[in-house]
């Protein structure tokens, strides 16, 4: 038989697991909210360290201070039907620290998916589908930023009162290689006829 001292071994053994499975700790910046059997509970902690009920209880930590997420590789389809990706837009945003519970209840603690990436996707789309190649990269590229972000804040006021988008940064998009070409082609002829009106001007007046 098992001697007094080793069940008292094994049991300090068997509190002592027990213990270093209930303790987690939430870092600065981040709310911690918790899972019941896959139910989410209403209770919520800030920082530090914190107890719960191991194999029963879960948690994962939201992060409530400012965040950049980068949305990559995006199609757009212009008004003329051309096909064009923009390699990374970034969307600097926060969440309130009092709005976790409801946002992460509403769309999981993966909230950015629904509510930033997948938004990005079809607000991009929406506005490229309406303007032509020439707007979407030169005349109205400097728009877009400010677009998609006043974009997702108007929904983000409805789905989400406390996700706030304080940026969007869009870097320049990727067009078919022989478009581009031509572009830089009439880039150049422009600057030649502009050059060549200075120069006929300049003779024209001390002729």
């Amino acid at each position: 038989m098992m001697s007094f001292a080793g069940t008292i071994a094994i049991a300090t053994a068997v509190l002592a697991f027990l213990v270093s499975m209930s303790i987690h700790k939430i870092e600065e910046g981040h709310i911690g909210v918790y899972y019941r059997g896959g139910a989410l509970l209403k209770s919520t902690s800030g920082p530090g360290f914190h107890l719960m009920i191991p194999f029963v209880t879960s948690f994962k930590s939201v992060q409530t201070t400012m965040q950049t997420d980068e949305v990559k590789n995006i199609p757009c389809g212009t008004s003329g039907g051309v096909v064009i990706y923009f390699d990374k837009i970034e969307v600097v945003n926060f969440l309130s620290p009092d709005h976790v519970y409801e946002t992460v209840k509403k769309f999981t603690a993966d909230y950015d998916k629904p509510l930033i990436f997948n938004k990005i996707h079809h607000e991009l789309n929406q506005f490229c589908s309406v303007h032509s190649l020439q707007e979407v990269y030169i005349d109205l590229f400097s728009d877009i930023d400010e677009h998609l972000k006043n974009a997702l804040q108007t929904d983000l006021t409805t789905l989400a009162p406390g996700l706030f988008i304080q940026a969007v940064r869009v870097t320049k998009p990727k067009i078919p290689e022989q478009i581009r070409k031509n572009y830089e082609l009439m880039c150049f002829l422009e600057q030649m006829s502009y050059f060549e009106y200075l120069l006929n001007s300049f003779f024209i007046k001390g002729s």
